[in-house]
C-alpha cells in the first residue's frame, strides 16, 4: 500500500488502473493508424499532439472514470468476485463506446465512429479480459504478499490475524506471535508460531524477513512492550503500526473499542484550515448545481409519483444535527406514509419497513430520496461529501454509548460519506457504532481526492443498489 493525501490506496489496485488506462490509450493509438485518413476529416488536427495524443489521454481517462463508477476497482466481495467484475467492466465498456460512437457520429465522422466500433471496441474488450485475468491470478498468487509479526497474543492479537487471513484488499501471512508479559500464551494453541520471549523482536524481523511489525496490544504501559526492540526495528526501514494504526490502513476505519485520547491528539489528521474549507464549499456549490441540472427531470418524477401515490407533503423536512452540533431542516423525498411518526417517537427505519410506501421503497434502494439535500448544500448546511446527520434524539443517545462521536460534528453532514459507500445501511445502535468508524476516518484524512473517491464508489452503490436500505 501506499498514501495518496493521507488515504491509503492499494498497490495492486492502482497499478490495474494504470494497465486499464494504458490499455485504453493504446487502442485509440492503433484505431488512429490503422484507419484511412480520409475518415479523419473531424478528427484529425495539424498537430500530432492535438490530433492523436489528447484524443487518446482524453477517451483513456474516461473509460479509467467509467471502470470507476462501476465498481471495478470496488473490493471484489462488494462486485461479486471476478466473474462480477467482468461484467461491470464489460457495462463500462459499452457505455464507453455508445458515448464515443455518439459523439463521433453527432460532429460528422460516421466512417471514424464505425471504424471505432469495428476495430478499437474488440481491442479494449480483450484489454479489458486480459487485465482482469492478470491481476486476478495475481491476487490467487499472492504477489505482493507481506510478511507480518504480531506483537501480542490476547484477542486483539488474534483478530488482527483473522482479518488479515480475510483481507480482500492486500494479502499477507502471518509469520508468528510475540507475546508480551501481560498477556496469556495459552490461547494460541495452533496457527502460526508462537515466539519466545527470550529472542528479541528485531532478530525475528532480520531471521524470517518480516515486512512490518503490527502491536496488538491495548495496554503498552509499564514496558510490557518492548519498546527498544520495536525502536530498532523501525530505524532498519520495517513499519510499525498500532491497532488504530493497523485498522486505518488495511480497513478505512478509527477503531473506537482499542481508541485513546492520545492518539488523537498527537496524532496526524484532523486539519480543518481555511484552504480546505473554501476548496470544499466552492466544489460543493459548483457539484450541486451541476447535479441539480442532471436529477432534475428525476426529481420532477419522484414528486409527480408521490403525489399520486399517497397523500401528504412531497419533501419531508426533519431536524437533524449539523456542523459543530448545529440543527437544520434535512430536506429528503417523502419516502414514508404521512402519518409514519404520528405519536412523536423517533424510529430507526429498518429493512421491510412498513411505513415505508412502494414509491418511498425504490427511492430509498436508488437513494433518489436524498436528491433534495442538494438544495441543503447549496444553502451551506451540508456538504456532498461528509458524515451522515441523525436526528437529535438519536445523537443524544448515541453520545452516551458511543466514544468520541461528536467529533463527526466538526465537519458539515454530507449527501453521501465515506461510511455510506464501505457499510451497508444503518438501522440499530451497533450499526451506528460501525458507521462512526468509517466517519472518524473521513473525519482525520478528509481531503478533496477522497471526497472524489467517494463520490465515484457512490455512483457504483447506487446503481448496484449494493448494502441494504
Amino acid at each position: 500500500m501506499f498514501t495518496v493525501f493521507k488515504h491509503h490506496v492499494v498497490t495492486l489496485t492502482f497499478a490495474e488502473l494504470l494497465a486499464d488506462i494504458a490499455f485504453c490509450f493504446l487502442a485509440w493509438l492503433l484505431l488512429k493508424a490503422q484507419v484511412p485518413h480520409d475518415l479523419l476529416t473531424g478528427v484529425s488536427g495539424n498537430s500530432p499532439l492535438i490530433g492523436v495524443l489528447l484524443p487518446a489521454t482524453a477517451f483513456a481517462l474516461g473509460m479509467a472514470l467509467l471502470y470507476s463508477c462501476v465498481g471495478v476497482y470496488r473490493c471484489r466481495t462488494a462486485t461479486g468476485g471476478w466473474a462480477g467484475t467482468v461484467s461491470r467492466a464489460l457495462l463500462a465498456v459499452l457505455l464507453g463506446s455508445v458515448v464515443v460512437y455518439l459523439a463521433l457520429t453527432l460532429d460528422g465522422n460516421e466512417g471514424y465512429a464505425s471504424a471505432f466500433l469495428m476495430r478499437a471496441v474488440p481491442t479494449i474488450a480483450i484489454g479489458m479480459l486480459l487485465v482482469r485475468s492478470l491481476f486476478y491470478l495475481a491476487r490467487r498468487a499472492a504477489v505482493g504478499t507481506s510478511r507480518v509479526l504480531i506483537v501480542g497474543t490476547g484477542t486483539e492479537a488474534r483478530g488482527v490475524a483473522r482479518d488479515l487471513s480475510e483481507s480482500t484488499r492486500t494479502r499477507h501471512q502471518v509469520i508468528g506471535f510475540y507475546p508480551t508479559d501481560n498477556e496469556p500464551v495459552a490461547l494460541l494453541r495452533s496457527g502460526p508460531e508462537l515466539f519466545s520471549r527470550n529472542m528479541p523482536i528485531d532478530e525475528i524481523v532480520r531471521k524470517y524477513r518480516v515486512d512490518e511489525v503490527i502491536v496488538a496490544v491495548i495496554e503498552r504501559r509499564g514496558g510490557s512492550v518492548p519498546m527498544d526492540q520495536l525502536l530498532a526495528c523501525r530505524i532498519r526501514g520495517v513499519p510499525v503500526l498500532d491497532l488504530a494504526g493497523f485498522y486505518e490502513r488495511s480497513e478505512g476505519i478509527v477503531p473506537i473499542d482499542s481508541l485513546k485520547a492520545s492518539w488523537l491528539v498527537y496524532g496526524h489528521g484532523f486539519v480543518q484550515g481555511p484552504v480546505r474549507t473554501f476548496a470544499k464549499r466552492v466544489f460543493d456549490i459548483v457539484s450541486s448545481f451541476a447535479l441539480i441540472a442532471i436529477t432534475a427531470p428525476i426529481m420532477v418524477a419522484a414528486a409527480i409519483a408521490i403525489r399520486c401515490e399517497s397523500r401528504g407533503p412531497v419533501i419531508y423536512r426533519q431536524q437533524r444535527v449539523g456542523l459543530g452540533g448545529r440543527g437544520f431542516m434535512c430536506l429528503k423525498f417523502r419516502s414514508m406514509r404521512a402519518d409514519a411518526e404520528k405519536d412523536g417517537v423517533a424510529r430507526w427505519a429498518t429493512t421491510n419497513d412498513s411505513r415505508i410506501t412502494a414509491v418511498g421503497n425504490f427511492m430509498r434502494r436508488t437513494r433518489i430520496d436524498e436528491l433534495p439535500q442538494l438544495l441543503n448544500v447549496l444553502r451551506g448546511e451540508m456538504s456532498l461529501v461528509g458524515p451522515r446527520p441523525e436526528r437529535p434524539s438519536f445523537v443524544e443517545q448515541l453520545r452516551e454509548e458511543i466514544p468520541y462521536y461528536d467529533i463527526r460534528h466538526s465537519i458539515k453532514p454530507g449527501l453521501t460519506g465515506w461510511a455510506q459507500v464501505r457499510y451497508r445501511y444503518g438501522a440499530s445502535v451497533e450499526d451506528a457504532r460501525k458507521k462512526h468508524q468509517f466517519d472518524l476516518y473521513y473525519v482525520k484524512n478528509n481531503s478533496l481526492f477522497l471526497d472524489l473517491l467517494v463520490l465515484i464508489d457512490t455512483v457504483s452503490v447506487v446503481l448496484f443498489r449494493e448494502g441494504s436500505r
